[in-house]
């Protein structure tokens, strides 16, 4: 299984660094194919009929490459906007997983597909807008939760014992949260060190604000991703299922991949927007 995970983790990263280098446009679609798998699958999850659930994803993915297409991108103040209200709503959401840890609740459908059309589009604006500022500040953002996601893992597999949520996600602890934080604060102080001069995002926050507010930036994109990654493990509890798809081997499906940076992506480009 891990072999298995391992090689769809390297075929994704290249296809991710193919669609970066290929244009704006080719990355426009790529992103847009993403969130459309995403949103089938989280339409699924929301108990909606695999046709409804394929027709919302095709519409949202659609709509979402006809801003590119037709130049009709967010101007500032809306990318401002957007990303704001997507900021709020994960803010939001965090109580309500401490509700569901402790007491148990559950989300209407037409609520999870309201959140999951404004959330999934949120993600795919922060997405661009940040490859609009570099390619190496949109993979540098992603970066912060991929290397928290890592960590996590490890620090959870060698020092777990707490957990974290055990009636939404029982394979999460506070020594995985633990080791997400250190890991992520310490590459970053360390590029910032060793390689100044790279338009890193975390670099780009050393640089920008005071060192105790950007390494406490850095550590909130963190516990932003563990939301967005305890959200859609609430939902799939909820739907009955371990994985949200079956489309990438060894990892289950797309949302599986990108729950931890719809919250994170938004929360980057606030605090890019916010720093300037």
């Amino acid at each position: 299984m891990l072999g298995q995970r391992v090689v769809t983790a390297v075929i994704l990263l290249l296809a991710l660094i193919g669609a970066l280098v290929a244009g704006h446009t080719v990355f426009a679609a790529a992103m847009s194919l993403v969130i459309g798998a995403a949103a089938y699958e989280w339409a699924r999850l929301a108990a909606h009929a695999p046709a409804v659930a394929l027709g919302a994803a095709l519409v949202l993915g659609a709509s979402l490459f006809g801003l590119e297409v037709l130049a009709a991108w967010p101007r500032d103040g809306a990318v401002t906007a957007i990303v704001v209200v997507a900021c709020a709503a994960w803010a939001l959401v965090g109580p309500l997983l401490l509700r569901a840890e402790h007491g148990g609740i559950r989300f209407a459908a037409g609520v999870k597909s309201a959140l999951g059309v404004a959330l999934l589009a949120a993600a795919w604006v922060a997405a661009l807008q940040l490859y609009r500022d570099g390619v190496l500040m949109l993979f540098s953002a992603a970066a912060v939760v991929w290397i928290a996601d890592i960590a996590a893992y490890f620090a959870g597999r060698a020092f777990g014992k707490r957990k974290l949520a055990p009636h939404i996600s029982p394979g999460k602890t506070w020594a995985g949260v633990g080791g997400a934080m250190i890991a992520v604060l310490a590459v970053a102080l360390l590029l910032a060190a060793a390689a100044p001069q790279l338009a890193l995002f975390s670099t780009w926050l050393l640089q920008t604000l005071p060192p105790g507010i950007a390494l406490l930036a850095l550590a909130l994109l963190v516990a932003l991703s563990i939301v967005g990654d305890l959200f859609e493990s609430l939902l799939k509890r909820q739907a009955g299922v371990k994985d949200s798809g079956r489309l990438l081997p060894g990892h289950g499906g797309v949302l599986d991949r990108i729950d931890a940076l719809l919250p994170a992506l938004p929360a980057a480009v606030l605090l890019r927007q916010l720093a300037a």
